[in-house]
């Protein structure tokens, strides 16, 4: 297959927006209309249906490891796989199919990791997770992770294209978390599941 053409299907797929799928199946509100706006896990687990949540969670997390999989398993050279995992990340940021206003792309990110190394898409979301076990604030949790991937992935791999994309992917986590950075400096993000008055939601 045509690397180019590869490419731009990853950028379809990561546009699947399965938040909005997944609440307009349930008959739940848009998660764009209320909470963050953010159409991803966390917002939508504000609808109070975990089910719904777990399904967003697993579908664009999904999206991001199968988009890397398939350019693996097709055996595209290893800077067209990192271009992949690139291209499904910007899907779900920047969707075609929703004006291109996506979500923070956590999960994408993730699904990506473990698609392009199991170890440093676990030790990352094990790092997510000691995060979010201390604080319970997704956005910390995102935030520290995408702040230590680079080095897990120097680690792993040294200084090499898919260390390249995981500082790559960081960045634009950061940057697509610099509202929460803002009330994690102001001590206006809350902790997941208990809102204070007039804190804005963790948007991650």
């Amino acid at each position: 297959m045509d690397a180019a053409l590869f490419v731009i299907m990853a950028y379809l797929m990561g546009s699947v927006s399965f938040g909005i799928l997944v609440c307009k199946a349930f008959g739940l509100p848009d998660p764009r209309t209320h909470g963050s706006g953010n159409p991803g896990a966390t917002n939508v687990m504000r609808s109070g249906k975990k089910a719904a949540a777990l399904l967003t969670l697993l579908g664009d997390a999904g999206k991001g490891w199968l988009a890397v999989w398939l350019a693996q398993r097709l055996g595209l050279s290893l800077t067209v796989v990192c271009v992949v995992a690139g291209g499904v990340f910007l899907g779900h940021v920047y969707p075609v199919f929703h004006g291109f206003k996506g979500g923070k792309g956590v999960a994408t990110a993730a699904g990506a990791l473990l698609a392009l190394s199991p170890w440093l898409g676990s030790i990352v979301l094990g790092t997510w997770l000691l995060i979010f076990s201390i604080w319970r604030i997704s956005s910390l949790a995102a935030l520290v992770s995408a702040g230590l991937a680079p080095l897990f992935a120097a680690a792993i791999w040294g200084l090499e294209v898919r260390t390249a994309t995981v500082v790559g992917l960081s960045l634009m986590l950061v940057w697509r978390h610099r509202s929460n950075i803002r009330k994690l400096l102001d001590g206006t993000e809350t902790r997941f599941g208990k809102p204070g008055p007039g804190a804005a939601p963790p948007r991650s």
